[in-house]
Protein backbone atom coordinates (compact mmCIF):
# COMPACT_ATOMS: atom_id res chain seq x y z
CA UNK A 1 0.00 0.00 0.00
CA UNK A 2 2.77 2.34 0.87
CA UNK A 3 4.62 1.37 -1.77
CA UNK A 4 1.49 2.17 -4.37
CA UNK A 5 1.28 5.50 -2.81
CA UNK A 6 4.76 6.70 -3.17
CA UNK A 7 4.38 5.49 -6.78
CA UNK A 8 1.39 7.43 -7.24
CA UNK A 9 3.32 10.66 -5.44
CA UNK A 10 6.05 10.18 -8.10
CA UNK A 11 3.87 10.60 -11.10
CA UNK A 12 4.94 13.96 -12.55
CA UNK A 13 2.34 14.07 -15.17
CA UNK A 14 0.12 13.98 -11.98
CA UNK A 15 1.94 16.63 -10.16
CA UNK A 16 2.05 19.00 -13.58
CA UNK A 17 -1.63 19.03 -13.69
CA UNK A 18 -2.48 19.78 -9.83
CA UNK A 19 0.18 22.89 -10.62
CA UNK A 20 -1.36 23.83 -13.97
CA UNK A 21 -4.84 24.03 -12.93
CA UNK A 22 -3.81 25.59 -9.11
CA UNK A 23 -1.55 27.83 -9.63
CA UNK A 24 -3.15 30.60 -11.94
CA UNK A 25 -5.77 30.32 -9.76
CA UNK A 26 -3.69 31.13 -6.71
CA UNK A 27 -2.39 34.28 -8.62
CA UNK A 28 -5.98 34.93 -9.28
CA UNK A 29 -6.93 34.92 -5.62
CA UNK A 30 -3.78 36.42 -4.62
CA UNK A 31 -5.30 39.94 -6.80
CA UNK A 32 -9.35 39.58 -5.66
CA UNK A 33 -8.63 41.88 -2.79
CA UNK A 34 -7.32 44.78 -4.97
CA UNK A 35 -10.34 45.79 -6.60
CA UNK A 36 -11.46 47.69 -3.71
CA UNK A 37 -7.90 48.18 -2.00
CA UNK A 38 -7.45 50.45 -5.09
CA UNK A 39 -10.48 51.96 -4.72
CA UNK A 40 -10.05 53.21 -1.05
CA UNK A 41 -5.71 53.85 -1.91
CA UNK A 42 -6.92 56.67 -5.27
CA UNK A 43 -9.80 58.48 -3.03
CA UNK A 44 -7.58 57.94 0.27
CA UNK A 45 -5.67 61.09 -1.39
CA UNK A 46 -8.60 63.09 -1.72
CA UNK A 47 -8.68 66.14 0.42
CA UNK A 48 -11.20 64.85 3.24
CA UNK A 49 -11.80 61.56 5.21
CA UNK A 50 -15.46 60.46 4.99
CA UNK A 51 -14.82 60.11 0.49
CA UNK A 52 -11.90 57.19 1.95
CA UNK A 53 -14.56 56.06 4.80
CA UNK A 54 -17.73 55.99 1.90
CA UNK A 55 -15.86 54.17 -0.33
CA UNK A 56 -14.73 51.88 2.24
CA UNK A 57 -17.60 51.32 3.41
CA UNK A 58 -19.49 50.92 0.49
CA UNK A 59 -16.87 48.43 -1.00
CA UNK A 60 -17.44 46.18 2.02
CA UNK A 61 -21.22 46.31 1.78
CA UNK A 62 -21.06 44.96 -2.21
CA UNK A 63 -18.02 42.99 -1.70
CA UNK A 64 -20.00 40.76 0.90
CA UNK A 65 -23.10 40.56 -1.24
CA UNK A 66 -21.65 39.81 -4.67
CA UNK A 67 -19.08 37.09 -2.40
CA UNK A 68 -22.53 35.09 -1.29
CA UNK A 69 -23.46 34.45 -4.90
CA UNK A 70 -20.26 32.78 -5.30
CA UNK A 71 -22.06 29.38 -5.24
CA UNK A 72 -22.94 30.20 -8.91
CA UNK A 73 -18.86 29.58 -9.52
CA UNK A 74 -18.90 26.64 -7.71
CA UNK A 75 -21.62 24.43 -9.09
CA UNK A 76 -21.06 25.81 -12.21
CA UNK A 77 -17.14 24.32 -12.04
CA UNK A 78 -18.22 20.82 -10.58
CA UNK A 79 -21.36 20.57 -12.86
CA UNK A 80 -19.27 21.10 -16.13
CA UNK A 81 -16.27 19.28 -14.62
CA UNK A 82 -18.67 16.13 -14.38
CA UNK A 83 -19.93 16.69 -18.24
CA UNK A 84 -16.14 17.62 -19.59
CA UNK A 85 -15.06 13.90 -17.72
CA UNK A 86 -18.47 11.71 -19.36
CA UNK A 87 -17.36 13.79 -22.68
CA UNK A 88 -21.33 14.90 -23.47
CA UNK A 89 -20.90 18.11 -25.09
CA UNK A 90 -24.61 19.31 -24.77
CA UNK A 91 -24.84 18.90 -20.92
CA UNK A 92 -20.79 21.25 -21.42
CA UNK A 93 -23.23 23.59 -23.37
CA UNK A 94 -26.31 23.58 -21.43
CA UNK A 95 -24.35 24.08 -17.72
CA UNK A 96 -22.95 27.44 -19.75
CA UNK A 97 -26.36 28.63 -20.60
CA UNK A 98 -28.35 27.59 -17.65
CA UNK A 99 -25.49 29.36 -15.28
CA UNK A 100 -25.73 32.65 -17.10
CA UNK A 101 -29.21 33.35 -17.23
CA UNK A 102 -29.82 32.22 -13.48
CA UNK A 103 -27.26 34.32 -13.01
CA UNK A 104 -28.63 37.30 -14.85
CA UNK A 105 -32.06 36.56 -12.62
CA UNK A 106 -30.22 36.97 -9.59
CA UNK A 107 -28.98 40.35 -11.27
CA UNK A 108 -31.86 41.62 -11.91
CA UNK A 109 -33.54 40.69 -8.39
CA UNK A 110 -30.64 42.80 -7.02
CA UNK A 111 -31.31 45.52 -9.02
CA UNK A 112 -35.14 45.73 -7.90
CA UNK A 113 -34.11 45.92 -4.42
CA UNK A 114 -30.53 47.36 -4.03
CA UNK A 115 -31.59 50.42 -2.59
CA UNK A 116 -33.77 48.83 0.09
CA UNK A 117 -30.57 46.45 0.53
CA UNK A 118 -28.54 49.84 1.08
CA UNK A 119 -30.80 51.39 3.59
CA UNK A 120 -30.79 48.58 5.60
CA UNK A 121 -26.67 48.04 5.93
CA UNK A 122 -26.79 51.46 6.87
CA UNK A 123 -29.52 51.40 9.38
CA UNK A 124 -27.06 49.71 11.26
CA UNK A 125 -23.99 51.68 10.80
CA UNK A 126 -22.80 54.48 13.47
CA UNK A 127 -20.70 56.27 10.57
CA UNK A 128 -21.11 59.68 10.19
CA UNK A 129 -23.64 61.32 7.47
CA UNK A 130 -20.86 62.28 5.32
CA UNK A 131 -19.90 58.54 5.00
CA UNK A 132 -23.14 57.58 5.01
CA UNK A 133 -23.79 59.45 2.08
CA UNK A 134 -20.57 58.50 0.15
CA UNK A 135 -20.95 54.91 0.92
CA UNK A 136 -24.67 55.18 -0.62
CA UNK A 137 -23.42 56.86 -3.90
CA UNK A 138 -20.81 54.24 -4.11
CA UNK A 139 -22.49 51.05 -3.53
CA UNK A 140 -25.70 52.38 -5.33
CA UNK A 141 -23.49 53.17 -8.74
CA UNK A 142 -21.59 49.79 -7.96
CA UNK A 143 -24.45 47.96 -7.70
CA UNK A 144 -24.61 48.16 -11.29
CA UNK A 145 -22.35 45.93 -11.96
CA UNK A 146 -23.81 43.09 -11.02
CA UNK A 147 -25.20 41.54 -13.89
CA UNK A 148 -21.23 41.55 -14.67
CA UNK A 149 -20.34 40.04 -11.32
CA UNK A 150 -22.35 37.63 -11.54
CA UNK A 151 -22.23 36.27 -14.79
CA UNK A 152 -18.55 36.67 -14.16
CA UNK A 153 -19.03 33.69 -11.94
CA UNK A 154 -20.32 31.58 -14.24
CA UNK A 155 -17.77 32.18 -16.66
CA UNK A 156 -15.20 31.33 -14.46
CA UNK A 157 -16.44 27.88 -12.99
CA UNK A 158 -17.45 27.31 -17.00
CA UNK A 159 -13.37 27.29 -17.80
CA UNK A 160 -12.27 25.77 -14.56
CA UNK A 161 -14.53 23.25 -14.87
CA UNK A 162 -13.13 22.86 -18.27
CA UNK A 163 -9.76 22.16 -16.79
CA UNK A 164 -8.90 26.11 -18.09
CA UNK A 165 -7.17 28.31 -14.80
CA UNK A 166 -5.26 30.08 -17.61
CA UNK A 167 -8.67 32.00 -18.64
CA UNK A 168 -9.53 32.81 -15.28
CA UNK A 169 -6.37 34.16 -14.05
CA UNK A 170 -6.24 36.73 -17.31
CA UNK A 171 -9.96 37.44 -16.12
CA UNK A 172 -9.47 38.95 -13.08
CA UNK A 173 -6.02 40.48 -14.56
CA UNK A 174 -8.02 42.16 -17.24
CA UNK A 175 -9.93 43.37 -14.76
CA UNK A 176 -7.40 44.80 -11.93
CA UNK A 177 -5.64 46.45 -14.55
CA UNK A 178 -8.68 48.22 -16.34
CA UNK A 179 -9.97 49.34 -12.72
CA UNK A 180 -6.75 50.83 -11.75
CA UNK A 181 -6.14 52.69 -14.74
CA UNK A 182 -9.37 54.11 -14.88
CA UNK A 183 -8.93 54.97 -11.19
CA UNK A 184 -6.61 57.24 -12.45
CA UNK A 185 -7.93 58.79 -14.97
CA UNK A 186 -11.68 59.26 -13.47
CA UNK A 187 -10.74 60.43 -9.50
CA UNK A 188 -7.13 61.62 -9.71
CA UNK A 189 -7.20 63.23 -13.49
CA UNK A 190 -10.72 64.06 -14.14
CA UNK A 191 -11.13 64.50 -10.45
CA UNK A 192 -15.02 62.86 -10.56
CA UNK A 193 -14.36 61.95 -7.09
CA UNK A 194 -16.02 59.13 -4.97
CA UNK A 195 -18.35 58.56 -7.98
CA UNK A 196 -15.50 57.91 -10.02
CA UNK A 197 -14.11 55.09 -8.04
CA UNK A 198 -17.51 53.34 -8.07
CA UNK A 199 -17.65 53.76 -11.86
CA UNK A 200 -14.43 52.76 -12.69
CA UNK A 201 -15.38 49.17 -10.28
CA UNK A 202 -18.40 48.36 -12.65
CA UNK A 203 -16.55 49.30 -15.96
CA UNK A 204 -13.88 47.13 -14.77
CA UNK A 205 -16.13 44.07 -13.84
CA UNK A 206 -17.72 44.43 -17.24
CA UNK A 207 -14.21 44.25 -19.33
CA UNK A 208 -13.51 40.95 -17.03
CA UNK A 209 -17.03 39.92 -18.62
CA UNK A 210 -15.78 40.26 -22.28
CA UNK A 211 -12.09 39.08 -21.50
CA UNK A 212 -14.50 36.03 -20.04
CA UNK A 213 -16.86 35.20 -22.76
CA UNK A 214 -13.88 35.66 -25.26
CA UNK A 215 -11.99 32.36 -23.45
CA UNK A 216 -15.59 30.72 -23.47
CA UNK A 217 -16.50 31.33 -26.98
CA UNK A 218 -12.62 29.25 -27.70
CA UNK A 219 -13.57 26.68 -24.98
CA UNK A 220 -17.05 26.24 -26.36
CA UNK A 221 -15.57 25.80 -30.32
CA UNK A 222 -12.93 22.81 -28.81
CA UNK A 223 -14.91 21.30 -25.90
CA UNK A 224 -18.20 21.62 -27.29
CA UNK A 225 -18.58 21.45 -31.03
CA UNK A 226 -22.04 22.80 -31.28
CA UNK A 227 -23.43 26.01 -32.40
CA UNK A 228 -25.44 28.25 -30.06
CA UNK A 229 -28.25 27.83 -32.59
CA UNK A 230 -28.13 24.26 -32.24
CA UNK A 231 -27.85 24.33 -29.16
CA UNK A 232 -31.48 26.25 -28.76
CA UNK A 233 -33.18 24.55 -31.44
CA UNK A 234 -33.21 21.98 -28.67
CA UNK A 235 -36.39 23.29 -27.20
CA UNK A 236 -37.26 24.28 -24.03
CA UNK A 237 -37.28 21.10 -21.87
CA UNK A 238 -34.26 19.95 -23.34
CA UNK A 239 -32.69 23.24 -22.69
CA UNK A 240 -34.21 23.30 -18.85
CA UNK A 241 -32.61 19.43 -18.26
CA UNK A 242 -30.90 19.18 -15.12
CA UNK A 243 -32.04 22.99 -14.07
CA UNK A 244 -33.71 21.49 -11.08
CA UNK A 245 -30.00 19.61 -10.17
CA UNK A 246 -28.72 23.17 -10.56
CA UNK A 247 -30.89 25.16 -8.36
CA UNK A 248 -31.03 22.79 -5.51
CA UNK A 249 -27.29 22.58 -5.42
CA UNK A 250 -27.13 26.59 -5.60
CA UNK A 251 -29.93 27.01 -2.69
CA UNK A 252 -27.10 24.50 -0.78
CA UNK A 253 -23.95 26.58 -1.52
CA UNK A 254 -25.83 29.62 -0.64
CA UNK A 255 -27.11 28.60 2.43
CA UNK A 256 -23.61 26.97 3.28
CA UNK A 257 -22.20 30.96 2.35
CA UNK A 258 -24.74 32.64 4.82
CA UNK A 259 -23.36 30.23 8.19
CA UNK A 260 -20.21 31.22 7.07
CA UNK A 261 -20.87 34.41 6.66
CA UNK A 262 -22.46 34.50 10.49
CA UNK A 263 -19.33 32.93 12.14
CA UNK A 264 -17.00 35.34 10.17
CA UNK A 265 -19.19 38.60 11.00
CA UNK A 266 -19.18 37.46 14.68
CA UNK A 267 -15.95 37.36 15.05
CA UNK A 268 -15.35 40.63 13.89
CA UNK A 269 -18.40 41.99 15.69
CA UNK A 270 -17.37 40.06 19.64
CA UNK A 271 -14.05 40.63 18.75
CA UNK A 272 -14.62 44.42 19.25
CA UNK A 273 -16.13 44.31 22.51
CA UNK A 274 -13.14 43.15 23.79
CA UNK A 275 -10.86 46.61 22.98
CA UNK A 276 -10.21 48.66 19.68
CA UNK A 277 -6.32 46.91 20.45
CA UNK A 278 -8.21 43.57 20.12
CA UNK A 279 -10.53 43.95 17.50
CA UNK A 280 -7.46 45.57 15.80
CA UNK A 281 -5.21 42.73 16.24
CA UNK A 282 -7.83 40.42 14.93
CA UNK A 283 -7.87 42.10 11.78
CA UNK A 284 -3.98 41.90 11.34
CA UNK A 285 -4.42 37.91 12.06
CA UNK A 286 -7.31 37.41 9.93
CA UNK A 287 -5.59 39.28 7.45
CA UNK A 288 -2.74 36.68 7.28
CA UNK A 289 -5.23 33.36 8.03
CA UNK A 290 -7.48 35.38 4.77
CA UNK A 291 -3.58 34.79 3.18
CA UNK A 292 -3.52 30.99 3.68
CA UNK A 293 -7.27 30.80 2.18
CA UNK A 294 -6.67 32.41 -0.64
CA UNK A 295 -3.33 29.94 -1.56
CA UNK A 296 -5.50 27.15 -0.48
CA UNK A 297 -8.12 28.19 -2.75
CA UNK A 298 -6.34 27.35 -6.08
CA UNK A 299 -5.50 24.10 -4.85
CA UNK A 300 -9.35 23.70 -4.00
CA UNK A 301 -10.31 24.70 -7.39
CA UNK A 302 -7.71 22.89 -8.92
CA UNK A 303 -9.40 19.45 -6.95
CA UNK A 304 -12.72 21.01 -7.92
CA UNK A 305 -11.96 20.51 -11.74
CA UNK A 306 -10.10 17.37 -11.86
CA UNK A 307 -12.58 15.13 -9.16
CA UNK A 308 -15.72 16.79 -11.59
CA UNK A 309 -13.67 15.08 -14.12
CA UNK A 310 -13.05 11.98 -12.61
CA UNK A 311 -16.59 11.23 -11.35
CA UNK A 312 -18.07 12.73 -15.01
CA UNK A 313 -15.84 9.72 -16.51
CA UNK A 314 -16.71 7.31 -13.95
CA UNK A 315 -12.82 7.41 -13.72
CA UNK A 316 -12.13 5.86 -9.84
CA UNK A 317 -8.16 5.61 -10.14
CA UNK A 318 -8.39 9.19 -11.58
CA UNK A 319 -10.57 10.45 -8.44
CA UNK A 320 -7.85 8.61 -6.06
CA UNK A 321 -4.98 10.32 -7.70
CA UNK A 322 -6.14 13.52 -7.79
CA UNK A 323 -7.56 13.85 -4.34
CA UNK A 324 -3.48 12.03 -3.25
CA UNK A 325 -1.78 14.57 -5.23
CA UNK A 326 -3.98 17.78 -4.28
CA UNK A 327 -3.41 16.71 -0.49
CA UNK A 328 -0.03 15.91 -0.91
CA UNK A 329 0.98 20.32 -1.97
CA UNK A 330 -1.82 21.31 0.21
CA UNK A 331 0.28 20.12 3.20
CA UNK A 332 3.55 21.04 1.42
CA UNK A 333 1.73 24.61 1.45
CA UNK A 334 -0.03 24.43 4.66
CA UNK A 335 3.21 23.37 6.40
CA UNK A 336 5.48 26.49 5.14
CA UNK A 337 2.37 28.38 6.30
CA UNK A 338 2.69 27.47 9.81
CA UNK A 339 6.80 27.50 9.92
CA UNK A 340 6.32 30.66 8.27
CA UNK A 341 3.46 32.06 11.18
CA UNK A 342 5.25 30.26 13.95
CA UNK A 343 8.94 31.61 13.30
CA UNK A 344 7.81 35.09 11.64
CA UNK A 345 4.96 35.91 12.96
CA UNK A 346 5.87 39.03 14.77
CA UNK A 347 7.80 40.40 11.89
CA UNK A 348 4.81 39.98 9.70
CA UNK A 349 2.78 41.54 12.23
CA UNK A 350 5.09 44.88 12.58
CA UNK A 351 5.21 45.03 8.74
CA UNK A 352 1.29 45.50 8.93
CA UNK A 353 1.20 47.54 11.73
CA UNK A 354 3.30 49.65 13.34
CA UNK A 355 0.89 50.88 16.29
CA UNK A 356 3.03 49.11 19.68
CA UNK A 357 0.04 48.23 21.39
CA UNK A 358 -1.81 46.14 18.49
CA UNK A 359 2.00 44.46 17.56
CA UNK A 360 1.55 43.38 21.76
CA UNK A 361 -1.67 42.74 21.65
CA UNK A 362 -1.22 40.64 17.86
CA UNK A 363 1.43 38.52 19.81
CA UNK A 364 -0.59 37.30 22.64
CA UNK A 365 -2.73 35.42 19.58
CA UNK A 366 0.02 34.52 16.97
CA UNK A 367 0.01 30.88 18.75
CA UNK A 368 -3.42 30.20 17.30
CA UNK A 369 -2.04 31.59 13.49
CA UNK A 370 0.27 29.43 13.89
CA UNK A 371 -1.28 26.24 14.60
CA UNK A 372 -4.31 27.27 12.20
CA UNK A 373 -2.75 26.55 8.80
CA UNK A 374 -2.57 22.81 9.89
CA UNK A 375 -6.11 22.85 10.80
CA UNK A 376 -7.51 24.37 8.29
CA UNK A 377 -6.20 22.85 5.28
CA UNK A 378 -8.69 20.01 5.54
CA UNK A 379 -11.96 21.99 5.34
CA UNK A 380 -10.27 23.77 2.05
CA UNK A 381 -9.00 20.65 0.37
CA UNK A 382 -12.54 18.36 1.25
CA UNK A 383 -14.62 21.70 0.48
CA UNK A 384 -13.12 21.50 -3.34
CA UNK A 385 -13.38 17.26 -2.96
CA UNK A 386 -17.07 17.85 -2.77
CA UNK A 387 -18.16 20.70 -5.39
CA UNK A 388 -16.44 18.64 -7.34
CA UNK A 389 -19.02 16.04 -6.48
CA UNK A 390 -21.35 18.44 -6.38
CA UNK A 391 -22.90 17.63 -3.39
CA UNK A 392 -24.08 20.57 -2.39
CA UNK A 393 -26.61 19.12 0.43
CA UNK A 394 -23.44 17.43 2.45
CA UNK A 395 -21.50 20.80 2.55
CA UNK A 396 -24.32 23.07 3.81
CA UNK A 397 -24.56 20.29 6.48
CA UNK A 398 -21.18 20.14 7.52
CA UNK A 399 -21.62 24.55 7.81
CA UNK A 400 -24.43 24.14 10.05
CA UNK A 401 -22.73 21.49 12.40
CA UNK A 402 -19.44 23.20 12.35
CA UNK A 403 -20.66 26.86 13.20
CA UNK A 404 -22.70 25.38 15.74
CA UNK A 405 -19.67 23.52 17.35
CA UNK A 406 -18.33 27.27 16.66
CA UNK A 407 -20.69 29.11 18.70
CA UNK A 408 -20.90 25.95 21.49
CA UNK A 409 -17.38 26.49 22.15
CA UNK A 410 -17.14 30.09 22.73
CA UNK A 411 -20.04 30.68 25.10
CA UNK A 412 -18.16 27.59 26.54
CA UNK A 413 -14.97 29.00 27.11
CA UNK A 414 -16.19 32.68 27.33
CA UNK A 415 -14.27 33.71 30.55
CA UNK A 416 -10.99 33.53 28.51
CA UNK A 417 -12.25 36.35 26.42
CA UNK A 418 -10.54 36.76 23.08
CA UNK A 419 -8.68 33.46 23.37
CA UNK A 420 -12.17 31.95 23.21
CA UNK A 421 -12.89 33.52 19.82
CA UNK A 422 -9.27 31.73 18.60
CA UNK A 423 -10.55 28.65 20.13
CA UNK A 424 -13.86 28.32 18.56
CA UNK A 425 -12.09 29.25 15.06
CA UNK A 426 -9.90 26.24 15.81
CA UNK A 427 -12.91 24.21 16.04
CA UNK A 428 -14.67 25.67 13.40
CA UNK A 429 -12.00 24.80 10.91
CA UNK A 430 -11.49 20.84 12.19
CA UNK A 431 -15.07 20.10 12.18
CA UNK A 432 -15.81 21.57 8.59
CA UNK A 433 -12.81 19.67 7.61
CA UNK A 434 -13.54 16.43 10.20
CA UNK A 435 -17.36 15.82 9.13
CA UNK A 436 -16.43 16.72 5.14
CA UNK A 437 -13.93 14.00 5.99
CA UNK A 438 -16.02 11.20 7.68
CA UNK A 439 -18.82 11.47 4.62
CA UNK A 440 -16.22 11.04 2.09
CA UNK A 441 -15.09 7.99 3.75
CA UNK A 442 -18.05 6.43 4.26
CA UNK A 443 -19.51 6.73 1.05
CA UNK A 444 -16.29 5.71 -0.79
CA UNK A 445 -16.60 2.65 1.65
CA UNK A 446 -20.00 1.99 -0.05
CA UNK A 447 -19.02 3.01 -3.59
CA UNK A 448 -21.66 5.85 -3.54
CA UNK A 449 -19.49 8.81 -3.88
CA UNK A 450 -18.51 8.30 -7.78
CA UNK A 451 -22.92 8.48 -8.11
CA UNK A 452 -23.70 11.68 -10.19
CA UNK A 453 -27.71 10.97 -9.33
CA UNK A 454 -27.24 11.60 -5.85
CA UNK A 455 -29.34 15.07 -6.07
Amino acid sequence: MQSQLLRSLMDLSLHKRILVLAIPMVLSNITVPLLGLVDAAVVGHLQHSWYLGGVALGSTMISMVFWLFGFLRMSTTGLSAQAKGAADPRKLALVLIQGILMALSFAIIFLILHRSIISLALSFSEASAKVQFYALEYFAIRAWSAPAAMVNFVLLGWLLGNQNAKAPMWMVIATNVTNIVLDVLFVVVWHFGVAGAAYASVIADYSGTVVGLYFCYKAWSSSVGLSLQQVMSLGGAKLLTGVSRFVRLNRDIFLRSLCLQAVLAFMTFQGANFGDDVVAANAVLMSLVLMVSYAMDGFAYAIEAMVGKAIGAKDKAELSLSILGSFFWGLIVCCGFALLFGAGGRWIVSLISDIESVRVTAGEYLPWLAVMPLISMWCYLFDGIFIGATRGKEMRNSMFFAALVFFALYFSFSSLQNHSLWIAMLGFMAMRGGTLGWVFIRLSKSGRFLDTAHS
